[in-house]
């Protein structure tokens, strides 16, 4: 086997990381009933810890779009399996890496504002289905050890890989806007609220 794929056994790696991270095992229905009450505190602040951790995995997640990207071009050209080999190693650490972010958004989801809950349990069923698609890719390329690189299946899996990773790209990142833009509105509503009650002394 060469030394590309040898680097990660898919069954260590990311079937190992849907067994170990509860939000990635977890199912929809488990995912609603557990969300819903908590949304319902719409009183309780942002949190900072999670709205720094979705600053990071909005991060992470565009990198992940970038490697996606690049690797589906691949099926455009007539590159070497090995190639496709090392592109799929640098997926695999970006999933890893967002699902890492997001087992810790789990985490502090206790002190999340709603909105915040909404972000993640959004990101969930997306990353979830990323897991699942990357895994088969990489199945795919140790099975067929580049023999059907140009067949249509393999061009479909890069491609939903891409459009999963953008779509994930995006949630986050529009959420993680609305964070910002929620905050720059309270602070100038405060701004404002001081000049008033300035101007009415």
């Amino acid at each position: 086997m060469p030394r590309y794929l040898r680097s990660f056994p898919t069954t260590i790696v990311l079937t190992g990381l849907l067994l170990s991270s509860p939000m990635i095992s977890m199912g929809a229905a488990q995912l609603t009933e557990r969300t819903s009450p908590s949304q319902k505190q719409s009183n309780q602040p942002d949190s900072k810890e999670v709205s720094d951790l979705l600053n990071q995995a909005k991060s992470q997640a565009n990198q992940l779009t970038t490697d996606a990207t690049e690797m589906e071009s691949f099926t455009r050209s007539n590159l070497a399996w090995e190639t496709q080999a090392s592109k799929i190693n640098a997926i695999k650490g970006d999933v890893n890496a967002v699902s890492q972010t997001v087992a810790k958004l789990k985490d502090e989801e206790s002190m999340a504002s709603a909105w915040q809950k909404m972000a993640i349990a959004r990101i969930q069923p997306l990353l979830r289905e990323l897991v699942t698609n990357t895994t088969a890719v990489i199945e795919h390329l140790n099975k067929d050890r580049g023999r059907n690189l140009q067949s249509q299946e393999h061009k479909d899996m890069l491609k939903m890989n891409a459009d999963l990773s953008s779509d994930l790209a995006t949630v986050i990142g529009d959420f993680v806007d609305y964070g910002n833009t929620k905050n720059k509105f309270y602070a100038l509503q405060h701004k404002l609220e001081l000049s008033e009650g300035g101007a009415s002394h």
